[in-house]
This record gives C-alpha cells, sequence and structure tokens, in this order.
C-alpha cells in the first residue's frame, strides 16, 4: 500500500497494516516498523523542513494514533508504558514525528484528566473513531489568548505564539484566560477560518514539528465543552495536575528515542569503516569499542529507569481519585530524575557519535548532526537545574514540588 500525499521523498510504501496488535508488545512492534518506514528519506525530510502530512498519514495507518481509544471503537486500548515505548521508538527514527505522535498522546490524555465523565466518554469515542490527530495552541505562562464569555458560548481571541503539530492536526486544544485569571482549555476542529497558521517555524532542531504560531479569531466552543467546567465552574481535582510528570516523562523518552536512533546510525556507519592505529576496520579499534559500550550502557540505564518510573505512574493514573498532594508530588521526583539523567545522556550521545564515525561522517548527506540538533532544542524547553533542584530538596529535606505549570 501506498500513501499518495505529497512528500519531498515521494509516497512512502507501507508495510500491510491491516491486522491490528492486541498486545503491549505488538504496538511497539509495529511503532518500530513505523521507525523501519519514517528512517528511509529521514534526512532529506529534516532538510526540506517542510509540513508532514504524509509522516502523519504513516502514523494513521499504522493504528498507533488512537492508542488510548477503546478496543471496541477501533482503539488500541493501551496505557501510558505502552505509549512512552511507542514514542520512543518512532523518535528514534525521526524526533520531530516522535515529539508530534506523543505531544499527540498528551492532547488525548487531557479530558482525563480535567473533563467531566461526560467529556471523557464523548471525545474519547469520537477521537478514535474518527482517528483524529491533535495538536495544541496552550502556553500556561502566557495570557495571550482570551476566552470571553458570551452566554451559552465561548469566544476565543488572541495568537500563540508556538503551537506544535496544529497545521498537520484534525483537532487542537485551545486555551485562554477567561476573567483575567482562570484558564479554559477546550477541544476544536483545526480546519476553520479562525485559527490562522504563521508558518514562521524555522529553528534548529525538531524542524518537522510545526511549532510556529498562531492567531485565533473568533473561535466560538460551547459551554459544555470547556473541559471540566460545570455550571461554568471548574472543577479541580490533584490528578488534573500530574499532567506535568506525565508529560515531562514523554519529553524523556523522545529524547531517548533519538539518542537511540544515533547511536544505531554511528554502529551502522562504523561497521563499514576503514580503521586507524594499525587497525584494519573501524569496528577493531579498542577506544571506538569503548566508545560505543559506554554510550550504549549509558542509554540502556536511562532507558530502564524511564520504563521503571512508567510503571510507578500506573497506580495514579488507574487510580485517579486515590492521588493525594504528596503522592503526587513523590511522582513528579521521580520523573524529575529520569529528566535530569534522560537529558544529559541524550546530549552526551549525540553529541559523542562523531569520535567514532569519523569527519567524513560530518557530510549533510548523512545528516547526522540532525539527532544532536533535535535533542538540543528539544530540552531547552524545561530548564533541567530546576528538575534536579527538585529531587535535592527531596532527598534534603523531604519536600515534594507543588503542583505547578512546569512543577
Amino acid at each position: 500500500m501506498t500513501i499518495t500525499t505529497p512528500a519531498p521523498s515521494g509516497a512512502i510504501p507501507l508495510p500491510d497494516w491491516s491486522a491490528r496488535p492486541d498486545t503491549p508488545t505488538g504496538w511497539v512492534d509495529r511503532a518500530r516498523e513505523v521507525a523501519d518506514v519514517l528512517s528511509v528519506g529521514a534526512a532529506e525530510r529534516d532538510r526540506a523542513n517542510q509540513t508532514p502530512h504524509e509522516e502523519i498519514q504513516v502514523l494513521k495507518e499504522s493504528g498507533l494514533v488512537p492508542i488510548f481509544g477503546p478496543v471496541e471503537h477501533g482503539g488500541a486500548g493501551q496505557e501510558w508504558p505502552t505509549a512512552y515505548r511507542v514514542v520512543r521508538a518512532v523518535a528514534s527514527a525521526d524526533g520531530s514525528i516522535g515529539q508530534l505522535l506523543g505531544d499527540h498522546y498528551t492532547w488525548c490524555w487531557l479530558p482525563r484528566w480535567l473533563g467531566t465523565e461526560e467529556q471523557i466518554r464523548r471525545l474519547e469515542i469520537e477521537a478514535t473513531r474518527g482517528n483524529w490527530f491533535f495538536g495544541c495552541a496552550l502556553n500556561p505562562r502566557d495570557a495571550d489568548v482570551v476566552a470571553t464569555d458570551e452566554g451559552d458560548h465561548l469566544v476565543f481571541n488572541g495568537s500563540k505564539h508556538f503551537c506544535t503539530g496544529v497545521k498537520v492536526s484534525d483537532h487542537t486544544v485551545l486555551e485562554g484566560v477567561l476573567n483575567g485569571e482562570d484558564h479554559v482549555l477546550a477541544v476544536v476542529p483545526t480546519d476553520q477560518p479562525g485559527i490562522i497558521h504563521h508558518n514562521n517555524w524555522d529553528n534548529m532542531g525538531q524542524r518537522l514539528t510545526e511549532s510556529g504560531g498562531i492567531t485565533i479569531r473568533d473561535v466560538r466552543v460551547p459551554w459544555e465543552d470547556a473541559l471540566g467546567y460545570r455550571g461554568k465552574v471548574f472543577e479541580p481535582r490533584t490528578y488534573a495536575t500530574t499532567n506535568v510528570p506525565t508529560g515531562q516523562l514523554l519529553f524523556c523518552n523522545i529524547w531517548l528515542g533519538v539518542a537511540g536512533g544515533a547511536l544505531r546510525a554511528a554502529i551502522e556507519y562504523t561497521q563499514t569503516g576503514r580503521g586507524w592505529g594499525g587497525y584494519e576496520r573501524t569496528v577493531d579499534e579498542p577506544r571506538v569499542q569503548d566508545t560505543i559500550g559506554d554510550l550504549t550502557a549509558k542509554l540502556w540505564a536511562a532507558e530502564a529507569l524511564a520504563d521503571q518510573v512508567a510503571e510507578e505512574g500506573m497506580a495514579l493514573h488507574r487510580d485517579p481519585d486515590s492521588v493525594t498532594p504528596r503522592i503526587r508530588g513523590e511522582y513528579k521526583v521521580r520523573t524529575a530524575a529520569v529528566k535530569a539523567r534522560a537529558d544529559e545522556v541524550a546530549l552526551e550521545v549525540t553529541s559523542r557519535i562523531f569520535e567514532v564515525t569519523g569527519a567524513r561522517s560530518t557530510a549533510n548527506r548523512f545528516g547526522f548532526d540532525r539527532f544532536w540538533r533535535n535533542v538540543r532544542t528539544h530540552t531547552l524547553h524545561h530548564p533541567v537545574a530546576y528538575q534536579r533542584r527538585e529531587v535535592g530538596l527531596y532527598r534534603l529535606l523531604d519536600e515534594v514540588p507543588e503542583p505547578g505549570r512546569y512543577s
């Protein structure tokens, strides 16, 4: 089967994905198949910096998009540990597409964090049946979009500087400030005149994430679609604040996926290289063996920690009403520790691969620099020093982070 959507490298041929997996391992294997597809031409697509419509279609055809969706409605019925590993696999081929998929998973889960029971049920069924791909126009640090109460509707107006995935999405999560202080979120169709793309994403890394700005002009949302609101009053709960640790662990798996892809590319390249220091082959050099072994050990350790903390989080996701501020805070510390380690390991791996691949590998046609550019760009999203400090405060003073926009 071939997708006919135009792309820089032409149509992408796909395996037969008509049969859907029914186990977590099966879905991770499917993600690895997707990675095999996306790895072909990844460097060229990075240079072209074109909107990844075809890549998103690959995700949809593979069945990875409704990972959390009810099986009876066409979803995979999986949980967060599987979703993290799926993102890690996809990011190993293309960090941008891994981020888009990971962010999509976050917004798929948003109704469970914020929504009423009716909103959760309705949105999950509709999104699963429609194979919706989500983007977001959300930045909790800014009040640049205003939501105005107009009776039965909210009307959103303003602009957002960074809106990952909106341009390739079916639905967008909008955030606006109501009454000067309350943040209100809603899911809206992306294809409407009131969402205007700036087409200005041109960063050194994560180039295909379409993270540029948008203008929001008179986008009307029924009050019944305002997530978590009943009678125009928001109903908070502690579980909703687990969005931050859940999302940060997602970031870690994007970085570790990119690092894994970089290391694999370096190993494949090195296996055909000529050696130095009297060695006929590069792979026979002790310094190369040491470097690959060192980077592999560090990556495996970080992946194992990420997987362990993902499993720890399932107690929170399976029983949301049991989440207390202390439980949430301790889990946030655990994800902060993963973030601190994943940040360091991913940056080291993606920069040190050149020690074994050598000078010829810096040719632009290989595009090996994209791995470091992607990790360096995305790791700046949240300063890692604050994550290390949270771990330190917990260990020294038994303090856990207060829920905040990034803590």
